[in-house]
């Protein structure tokens, strides 16, 4: 969730290796027409009751709502969606993270009231709130400028331009932190996201953080083994949550067998089959 125009559906499409508009269901798992609700998706809104589907990785189910300061209306109902769905004894209708984006266009006014109204009003139960700040590119021109200041040719500034850009970053993310953390509903973490626009976005820190923000195992063995691009990722969760824990057993009472079913758990189905085979 968050603002209109904060490349939520663009994060959900890099996390699905997509550039593919997603499917829309509705509630009744009825596909929804994309082309009677182009305008509002292209403004950035989607009823949060649809379900946001991709082809290219079914496994990830989206809900995602855009609202502004000031939309009474769309926050009541994105709460008590929260709240429901948050609680639901259903595995297939719970939700199980929030992310939330705000961009990084504007750092002049980076938290607006729509987020200080979640993060003050919106308590999520269980359920993890990450804060994805996006389109952190936009801050390579601020970097070229401020280097341009101190004197620096064009050409030099774009090359001088990463390393004040990544401080940039850091320094959005203290603000932000410190007006979030706060208020009465803190996020769990953060993530920095780049690479948004030309399709370089790298999911691993965000998924990585999801995962280890969920409480359960067995969530965070699905997240993980649902994602379809980053093999390493599956490595290292499978070393560390299965490995680790069977080197406290004793050797003898360790069944190869079982231990080799654990692991593979962590990979995507294909790769799991070949694993177990």
């Amino acid at each position: 969730m968050g603002r209109a125009n904060a490349g939520k559906t663009t994060v959900l499409q890099r996390v699905c290796n997509t550039t593919d508009q997603p499917e829309i269901f509705d509630g009744n798992e009825e596909k929804v027409d994309a082309g009677a609700v182009q305008g509002s998706l292209e403004c950035g809104y989607h009823n949060i009751e649809d379900e946001l589907v991709f082809k290219s990785n079914p496994c990830y189910v989206f809900h995602e709502c855009g609202f502004e300061a000031g939309s009474e209306v769309e926050f009541d109902r994105m709460k008590e969606f929260v709240t429901d769905r948050a609680r639901s004894t259903k595995l297939e209708k719970r939700i199980h993270a929030i992310w939330y984006c705000i961009p990084l266009i504007e750092t002049h006014r980076m938290v607006m009231r729509a987020e200080m109204k979640f993060f003050n009003e919106c308590g999520s139960a269980h359920v993890p709130v990450i804060v994805l700040l996006t389109m952190a590119d936009a801050l390579t021109r601020h970097a070229v400028q401020k280097l341009m200041k101190k004197g620096l040719t064009m050409a030099d500034a774009f090359k001088e331009a990463p390393e004040v850009e990544k401080q940039l970053q850091e320094d959005c993310l203290e603000r932000i932190q410190g007006q979030l953390n706060e208020l009465n509903f803190p996020p769990q973490n953060y993530v920095i996201f780049t690479g948004m626009q030309g399709g370089g976005a790298d999911c691993e820190e965000l998924l990585k953080c999801t995962a280890n923000a969920l409480t359960e195992e067995g969530l965070q063995g699905l997240l993980i083994s649902s994602q379809q691009s980053n093999l390493e990722l599956c490595m290292e969760f499978a070393i560390m949550k299965t490995l680790k824990g069977s080197m406290n057993q004793v050797p003898g009472q360790i069944k190869v067998d079982n231990l080799a079913h654990e692991l593979a758990a962590w990979f995507p189905f294909e790769v799991c089959e070949i694993l177990q085979e």
